[in-house]
């Protein structure tokens, strides 16, 4: 990891890191919500039971929480790790009845929340092109 990335990498990778390890405990209508708003936006998600679907989430969060901020892993693997979470969860907001004003990008008042992981996507990528970057240099 390059001292220029550590930052971001601590900020984000332990954001996600709490979130993964408080999913830990998701069951029955907690799940089931959570279940209920991915399947909104990915109905191949569906086929999966939302207590397993939460123990899935939590460990994949928990795991890119690690990768972010364990030294070892590379800029490059953490972020493409991020910038697919992200992507995810911008897909999310796009496709989630109410989470935007009309059909505009902007966010409704229960939109916010998940709009602002925008910038996940642009912290992934960040990390990406500057791996990508600094190695043909």
């Amino acid at each position: 990891m390059r001292l220029t990335h550590a930052p971001l990498r601590i900020a984000i990778g332990a954001y996600i890191l709490n979130s993964g390890l408080s999913k830990r405990t998701l069951e029955g209508e907690a799940a089931a919500g959570m279940h209920g708003m991915a399947v909104g936006a990915l109905p191949q998600l569906r086929q999966i039971p939302p207590d397993r679907f939460a123990m899935l989430l939590s460990r994949a969060e928990t795991a890119l929480g690690v990768a972010l901020l364990a030294p070892f892993v590379p800029s490059l693997l953490a972020g493409a790790g991020l910038t697919a979470f992200g992507a995810g969860l911008v897909q999310l907001y796009l496709k989630t009845p109410g989470m935007r004003e009309g059909t505009s990008l902007r966010p409704s008042q229960a939109g916010i929340g998940l709009a602002k992981d925008v910038w996940l996507v642009g912290a992934g990528l960040t990390l990406v092109l500057d791996s990508l970057t600094r190695r043909r240099r």
